[in-house]
C-alpha cells in the first residue's frame, strides 16, 4: 500500500481494466442515470455495467479511497516491490489524509517531537510559510505551563509550533489547534500493559490539522488561518509532573494535577489560550484524541463534537455526513459539568471527580474554560480518539472534516459544495450584529 500513489486527473484516458485495474465509487441510485458513453472507455471490453457518483459525493469518495492506501510501513517485503501503482483522485485532500495517517502510524522512536517539527517545517516550506516555534525552557519562561509540564520529562523536549496563513482581504481569523502527544505513557499515573500499546496515535489531532492545513492553503484559503500544534511526549522520569503539582497555564489560571494521564487537555488549554490572546482568533477549533470515553459516548466511527454554538454543532454533523468523517454531538452544559474540576487549592483540577458524569464533555469544557465560557467567538472541540484508527492502522480522520467544514472559506468550488456553512448561517444570524462577524464563514 505504501507504494501506491494517488493522483487526480480530469480524464484518465481509455484503458483495459484487465491490464489497468480500476476502482469506481458511487451510490447505487445514481448509477442508472449515467450514459454508457461516459464510462465505456475505462470499462470495455471487460465490463458492461457502469458506476459513478454525483459531484457532491466526489470529495467523500476520494477521501475514503485515500484511507485505503496508507503510506507508512516497515514490512520487509514492501521495500522489494519495485512497481509503483497510481490511483486517480483529488490530490491535495487525499495527500492530506495520507500525511495525517502516516504520522499517526509512525512509532514514537521515529515520530518524536523533533521529527514532528520537521514534518511541520516541511509543510511550511512547501507553502512558503516559516513556522513559529517555542520549545523546551522557553515554554516555561513564557508561561506555557500545560505543554511544558506534560513534556518536560521526555528526552525530546515539548514545543508549541504555529503555521500562519494571512492573505490580503481576509475578514476573520480561524485557528485550528491540534493535540500532538507523540506518545502517552500516562506519566506517573501510568497506563497498564493493555492500554498503553497504540498510544503512538495520541498525536492524531495535530496530524489531522497539519494535513488539512496543507490541503486548505493549496486549494486557496481566503481568510486568516493558523495551525497550532501542541507537541509533547507524556513520559516518566525524575523530572515528570507529579499528582498534587500545581501548574500555571498560559491562560493565567492554575491547575492542580490529580491525574497525569489527563494530559491532552493541559496542552490544548495552552494552545487555545495562545490562539485567543496572541492570534486574535474569531473561531477556535481544537482537535484531539482526548478521551477513551469518546468511543463509549459516540462510538468507533463518529467523532464527538462539543461547542458553544448550536449552529456550528449542526454544521459539524452535516460536514461529517458530506465528507465521510462522521460526527455526533456531546452535551454542552458547563453550568452543570464544570464543577467536576473543583479544587481547594487551585483554580481547577485537571481530571473529574466523577468519571460517570459525561467525562468526554467535561474534558472539552476544561479546554474551553481557558478561553472563558463568556468568550464571544466560536469554539469547537472535536474528540477523535476512536475514529483516528481502524484496527491497527490510522485513518487520517479529521482532514476531510476540516476541509469540508471550512469549505466556504476556500476558493475550491468542490469544497464550497460540500461545506454546510455560509449563506444559511449568515441568513440566520444576520439580525444579530454583535455575533455576525465572528460566526460566519464568507
Amino acid at each position: 500500500m505504501a507504494n501506491v500513489g494517488l493522483q487526480f486527473q480530469a480524464s484518465a484516458g481509455d484503458a483495459d481494466p484487465q491490464s489497468r485495474p480500476l476502482l469506481l465509487l458511487g451510490q447505487l441510485h445514481h448509477l442508472h442515470r449515467v450514459p454508457w458513453s461516459h464510462v465505456r472507455g475505462k470499462l470495455q471490453p471487460r465490463v458492461t455495467e457502469e458506476m459513478v457518483c454525483e459531484r457532491s459525493d466526489a470529495f467523500a469518495s476520494a477521501c475514503a479511497l485515500a484511507r485505503a492506501f496508507p503510506l507508512f510501513t516497515h514490512r520487509s517485503g514492501a521495500s522489494r516491490r519495485s512497481e509503483k501503482k497510481t490511483v486517480t483522485c483529488l490530490t491535495n485532500a487525499t495527500e492530506g489524509v495520507r500525511l495525517a495517517a502516516r504520522i499517526v502510524d509512525t512509532p514514537c522512536n521515529e515520530m518524536n517531537t523533533d521529527t514532528f517539527l520537521e514534518e511541520i517545517k516541511k509543510v511550511g516550506k512547501d507553502l512558503g510559510i516559516t513556522p513559529t516555534i517555542i520549545r523546551d525552557e522557553e515554554l516555561k519562561t513564557r508561561g506555557f505551563g500545560g505543554i511544558y509540564g506534560v513534556g518536560k520529562a521526555a528526552l525530546h523536549p515539548p514545543a508549541l509550533a504555529v503555521l500562519s496563513h494571512t492573505p490580503e482581504g481576509a475578514t476573520q481569523t480561524i485557528a485550528w489547534v491540534g493535540k500532538g502527544i507523540v506518545y502517552d505513557t500516562g506519566g506517573l499515573s501510568i497506563k497498564g500493559k493493555t492500554t498503553m500499546p497504540g498510544m503512538k496515535r495520541d498525536c492524531g489531532g495535530a496530524a489531522a490539522v497539519l494535513g488539512a492545513f496543507r490541503a486548505a492553503i493549496k486549494q486557496g484559503f481566503k481568510d486568516n488561518l493558523h495551525a497550532v500544534f501542541c507537541l509533547a511526549e507524556n513520559s516518566v522520569g525524575p523530572n515528570a509532573t507529579r499528582p498534587d503539582d500545581i501548574h500555571l497555564l498560559y491562560s493565567g489560571k492554575t491547575v492542580e494535577i490529580n491525574n497525569t494521564d489527563a494530559e491532552g487537555r493541559l496542552v490544548l488549554a495552552d494552545g487555545v489560550s495562545y490562539a485567543c490572546k496572541d492570534l486574535g482568533a474569531d473561531i477556535i477549533l481544537d482537535m484531539a484524541t482526548l478521551t477513551g470515553a469518546q468511543g463509549i459516548a459516540t462510538g468507533k466511527y463518529h467523532a464527538a463534537v462539543l461547542t458553544n454554538s448550536a449552529e456550528w454543532e449542526a454544521a459539524c454533523v452535516k460536514a461529517g455526513r458530506r465528507c465521510g468523517d462522521l460526527v455526533h454531538p456531546l452535551v454542552y452544559c458547563p453550568e452543570l459539568h464544570f464543577s467536576e474540576f473543583t479544587s481547594a487549592v487551585a483554580d481547577m483540577k485537571n481530571s473529574v471527580a466523577d468519571r460517570d458524569n459525561s467525562p468526554s464533555s467535561c474534558a472539552g469544557l476544561f479546554i474551553a474554560s481557558h478561553i472563558g465560557f463568556d468568550w464571544p467567538g466560536v469554539w469547537v472541540h472535536l474528540d477523535i480518539a476512536a475514529p483516528v484508527h481502524a484496527g491497527e492502522r490510522a485513518t487520517g480522520f479529521g482532514v476531510a472534516l476540516l476541509l469540508a467544514l471550512f469549505g466556504r472559506a476556500s476558493e475550491d468550488p468542490l469544497l464550497n459544495l460540500v461545506s454546510p456553512l455560509g449563506c444559511e448561517v449568515d441568513a440566520q444570524e444576520g439580525d444579530v450584529e454583535r455575533d455576525s462577524k465572528r460566526r460566519r464563514l464568507v
